[in-house]
Formats: C-alpha cells, sequence, structure tokens
C-alpha cells in the first residue's frame, strides 16, 4: 500500500531531525556540482611517531592472529574461544580508542582502522566480534557518555572481562531505526525509567556486560514518543536472554543474540547522551561502524587477491595456467582497482573523524555501501577462478562468500542506504530551486532578493549559474587529464539534478522514486570515491617515500588506481544517460504483475 502525503511527511520530519545540521562537506558540495578539493587534498598521511606506534602494535596483531587464530575452528565450532578474545585484550585491541586518561591508548581512526583491516582479512567473526564490542559499543559511551559514566562504565571494557554491545534492531526495527517499539516509561518519582521490549539480531547482545539500548521514551510535542539511549547491565531484573547464539549463515563465530526486557528498571543516570536524541546517537555510532566496514573489507578483498592470483598461477588448464586467460585477468583487475580504492575511501574518511569534521555522514554511507559490494563481487569471482576446489569446505573460499554476505545487510541495508545517500544529499540542492521557484511564482523575481533568501546554499548552488567547472587541485602532470574528467563529471552531476527534480515534479514524487534515488546515488558512490583515489594517485605519484613505499606494497599499485578511475568514469556515464533512456516502466509494471500472482 503506497504512502500517504502525511506519512511521507511524516517520515521527512524525522529523518530531518535525525540528520540536522548545516555545514556542507565533501560528498554533499558534488550534488551542486562542487569540488571541495581542499577536504581531500593532499592525502592524508599519519605522522612519524602515530605511524611508528600503529605500525608496532599491528606486527604484533598480525603474528598473533597467524598463529592463534583457527578461522576454520571459530566457523565449524561456532564461537570464538576465550583464549582469543583474552589474547586481543592482551595486545590491546579493545582500548586502541579509549582514551589515555582511561587507560586507554588513545589511537585515531586511521591507525585503529589499520587493525581492523587486518582482522578482516584473517577472520570475519573475530573482526565483527571486535567491531561491535569497539567500534558501535564503547565508541557510543566514549561519545555521548558523561564523565562520570565514563569513569564508571570504562574500565574492564578495554581489558576483555567486559564486553559491550548496541542494541538498536527489533522486530519492527531494522534498516527503519525510527520505528524502534521497546518503551522506556518513567517511574513516578522520576527516578528510574521502565524498559519493556524485544532486541534481536545483536552482535554480542548474549554475552555483553553492557549493553547500549535504544528506547522510545514520552515526549510532549510528539505522540509517538522519542527514542533514548540506555545503558543497561544484564543482571538488571527483567532482563532476558532469548537466544544466545542464533545459528546462521556466516560470520558463526560471533554471537548473535535476542534479547528482551520485561518491566526492566534502569536509573535515569543510566540515560547515554540527551533525552530524546537516541537515534542522532545511533546514526553517529554507526558512522564509526560503517568506516570500520570499509577497513575489513579492503583487508578481506587483500586475502581475495592473493588468494586469487596464485590459484590462477598454479592452475593448468588448456595446457596453460588459469592466469594467462583474459576473462581470468579481467576479475584480478577488478579486484585489484576496487581494493585500490576502498583503501583511498576508508582513508580519507577516517581522517575526516581524525580531524573532528562536522559532516561526514554521507561520506561513511558512500563508503559502507561501495566496499560491500565491491567485495561480494571480488568473493564471487574468486571463488570462479578456484573453480569447483573453492565450493568445498576444506577451502576458505566457501567460508569467505558466507562471511561476506552480511556486509550490504549489515549497520544499514545498502539499498536503504543508497535511498539515504541520493536524498541527504538532494535536500540542500532542491531546497535550493523550490526557493528559487517560490520567489518567481510569487513575484520576487529579484537576483539580489532571491540570493539575501538563499544564503550560503546560493553560493553553493552558483555553478548552476555559470559556465565555470570546479578546479581539482592535482599535483602530477599524469594525473591532469583524469583530474580534469572527474572535474567535468562533477560539474554535470550538478547540472543534471535540477532536470530529475523538475520531472518528477513535486517533493512526494520524488520521495517515493527509488529507481532515481538508485541511479543518483551510484553516481555520487562513484564520483566520490574516484575523488579518493584520485587523491591517494596524486600522493603516490608526487612523494619520493610513498612511491618508495608503494613499490614494495602490491596493493598500492598505480596502474590499479588509473583503471579504476577508467571504470569509474564510464559507470557515471553510462548512469547520466539511464536518467533518461531506462526501462523503469517496464520494470515496475513486471513486478507488480507478479506480486498480484502471489
Amino acid at each position: 500500500m503506497a504512502l500517504t502525503a502525511q506519512q511521507i511527511a511524516e517520515q521527512r520530519k524525522d529523518v530531518e531531525e535525525m540528520i540536522a545540521g548545516s555545514d556542507v562537506g565533501f560528498a554533499k558540495a558534488l550534488y551542486y556540482g562542487r569540488f571541495k578539493g581542499d577536504l581531500l587534498f593532499p592525502y592524508p598521511t599519519l605522522p612519524a611517531d602515530k605511524q611508528a606506534a600503529a605500525d608496532e602494535i599491528n606486527a604484533k596483531i598480525r603474528a598473533y592472529a597467524d598463529a592463534h587464530i583457527d578461522h576454520m575452528k571459530i566457523d565449524r565450532e561456532s564461537r570464538i574461544p576465550d583464549e582469543v578474545i583474552k589474547g586481543l585484550a592482551d595486545l590491546g585491541v579493545y582500548k586502541l580508542t579509549i582514551p589515555t586518561e582511561f587507560g586507554g591508548l588513545g589511537f585515531g581512526q586511521q591507525q585503529y582502522l589499520k587493525t581492523m583491516e587486518i582482522l578482516g582479512g584473517h577472520d570475519a567473526s573475530v573482526a565483527v566480534f571486535v567491531n561491535a564490542h569497539h567500534s558501535i559499543g564503547v565508541r557510543a559511551l566514549t561519545l555521548f557518555g558523561t564523565k562520570e559514566q565514563q569513569a564508571k562504565w570504562l574500565p574492564g571494557l578495554y581489558d576483555g572481562s567486559k564486553l559491550c554491545a548496541f542494541a538498536l534492531t527489533e522486530p519492527e526495527a531494522g534498516s527503519d531505526a525510527g520505528n524502534v517499539q521497546t518503551t522506556a516509561t518513567p517511574t513516578d518519582d522520576g527516578t528510574a525509567y521502565v524498559l519493556n521490549g524485544t532486541k534481536h539480531y545483536i552482535t554480542n547482545g548474549g554475552i555483553a556486560h553492557i549493553l547500549t539500548v535504544m528506547a522510545r521514551t514520552p515526549d510532549p510535542k510528539n505522540p509517538k514518543g522519542k527514542v533514548t539511549a540506555f545503558l543497561v547491565t544484564p543482571d538488571m531484573p527483567g532482563f532476558q536472554v532469548l537466544v544466545e547464539r542464533a545459528d546462521k549463515c556466516g560470520i558463526r563465530g560471533t554471537a548473535t543474540g535476542k534479547i528482551q526486557f520485561k518491566d526492566m528498571r534502569v536509573p535515569k543516570e543510566n540515560i547515554l547522551g540527551e533525552m530524546g536524541r537516541g537515534l542522532q546517537a545511533a546514526l553517529t555510532v554507526l558512522n564509526y561502524g560503517r568506516v570500520t566496514f570499509g577497513a575489513t573489507c579492503t583487508g578481506h578483498a587483500k586475502v581475495c587477491i592473493k588468494a586469487m592470483t596464485e590459484h590462477a598461477k598454479r592452475r593448468v588448464q588448456f595446457q596453460q595456467p588459469l592466469a594467462e586467460f583474459h576473462l581470468v585477468q579481467k576479475k584480478i583487475a577488478f579486484a585489484a582497482a576496487h581494493c585500490f580504492a576502498m583503501e583511498a575511501a576508508t582513508t580519507e574518511c577516517a581522517a575526516f573523524i581524525d580531524k573532528g569534521a562536522p559532516d561526514y555522514m554521507l561520506e561513511t554511507a558512500i563508503l559502507k555501501v561501495f566496499a560491500t559490494e565491491h567485495l561480494w563481487t571480488i568473493v564471487n569471482d574468486t571463488l570462479q577462478v578456484w573453480g569447483g576446489k573453492g565450493y568445498f569446505s576444506d577451502q576458505p573460499i566457501e567460508r569467505w562468500m558466507r562471511d561476506a554476505r552480511i556486509n550490504t545487510i549489515g549497520e544499514g541495508a545498502n539499498d536503504v542506504l543508497k535511498a539515504f545517500i541520493a536524498v541527504v544529499g538532494c535536500k540542500g540542492p532542491g531546497e535550493y530551486l523550490k526557493t528559487l521557484r517560490d520567489d518567481m511564482m510569487g513575484g520576487k523575481w529579484s537576483l539580489r532578493k532571491i540570493g539575501q533568501s538563499l544564503g550560503v546554499v546560493g553560493k553553493l548552488a552558483a555553478p548552476w549559474l555559470t559556465t565555470s567547472t570546479p578546479t581539482v587541485p592535482v599535483q602530477s602532470p599524469d594525473l591532469q587529464d583524469d583530474g580534469y574528467t572527474l572535474a567535468r563529471l562533477t560539474r554535470e552531476f550538478g547540472l543534471k539534478l535540477p532536470y530529475v527534480f523538475m520531472a518528477l515534479k513535486d517533493e512526494a514524487t520524488f520521495a517515493q522514486a527509488e529507481l532515481v534515488h538508485e541511479r543518483i546515488a551510484d553516481i555520487a558512490i562513484d564520483l566520490y570515491v574516484s575523488s579518493c583515489v584520485l587523491a591517494r594517485l596524486d600522493h603516490l605519484m608526487t612523494k619520493p617515500a610513498a612511491n618508495g613505499k608503494a613499490a614494495t606494497d602490491p596493493y598500492a599499485d598505480v596502474t590499479a588506481g588509473k583503471y579504476f578511475l577508467e571504470l569509474a568514469f564510464r559507470r557515471i556515464r553510462e548512469r547520466f544517460a539511464s536518467l533518461d533512456d531506462n526501462d523503469d516502466t517496464s520494470l515496475l509494471a513486471t513486478a507488480k504483475g507478479m506480486i498480484a500472482k502471489f
């Protein structure tokens, strides 16, 4: 059943509350045809002391993983051994980004994500376990906890004696995070809240010692109430573990739980962050989790490339190695190009966080979609190159496929994130055009008056009123043509959007035009990731030290980065064409006809 205009308006209001903010980051500027090169260039690198600290601990983690993490045993027995959980704690994995004042190492995001890349390349279950505990569990407390809450709850979380979980998902609230049904009712004396509800698919949910729980609290201005975050422990009366370890397709070592709250009393001191701002906190925390996806997918992709190429060189068919066949080389080249891009986009997003950038929500969503979708292709291609041998469970390839499948679903299903990328990105340009249209129809057609009403949005929209092409600040002479192509595609993106808006006539139609959202998002994704790749290439090709390091790193291959730009630029042009020339009418008619038959 189609949504009513009122339902659409209510959903828009909920989304606007969650993403409130006037800052325009790099990705949002693309929708205006602008290229804010100073946000990506020069390519971010760590100071020598921070790089050395990260290298030291990561060398130990890599050695430990090789010696002690048995990925086949973890998959077979559906659990991560206690000694591995303790071993990672002894290495300092759980305290990497915890502030030093609370006993942590105070690592920045760029340092931390190299650790997650290593774990992602070794075992997905371990990587997801650490991500749930650290990136979205502990992170909620370090970002939104008061000093008193941090002093009370953080000890134990970094030494492995206590585990953390982030409990948002419910039977009726998955990607639709705003549909949380768990309630938190204030007690008569105002000292506590009583929680009732069920959470499922919660990583570490049944084994965690501390959980950040999202629940709906009363709000005088909203009859549905608003979502608030609470700190909860399993020893609270009314806390019940319904399922500790759900059996599942992949990442079988993780404890994915289902928990229930029945009249569970939680002190008001356990409110995390502001009352009624739980969804905003959730989205902020998920930004960190999504950047971690970029790192773990990069690590997984690197392992796939190694396995694919080594097998292709060993395996002989038709009197020559598989590596000599062009269709096999096509798969290897695709994997190398997109792995290069994953690492570039992950590094740029991590740098946004480390610099305290005010707006990077769109960039992290783009990274999550890009990395998870292309990793799935890379894993599938790896299995294809391995053939029948890769299909059997005595080899790791089939497990890699099972483990990788969850990535496009967890922490925001990619279909939903693509709509998010399109709608959030188009919000500013759409409002600009609406203001322009209203002023013209209202008899206010004056550049001065319109400029006054538009303010900063009008400045961002200036490319629509000029013929200028943005500048992409590449330094390498060998990348000038690529920089100019990216600039022209960016401008064309900004110029095409007004025509898309006009073709859809009104806001309600655009809000439900999901096939259009997908095309817009795909264009924005390739534009943003291409920008990150160009920044990384420019760094590798103009900095002697970086060039020297790249010579010893097979995954920092300049040829692979340049090939990615060719692929991405072609995809962008094809999607520009599909905005006008597509089969949407036939697609929808076919789907509706089939839906009616069942």
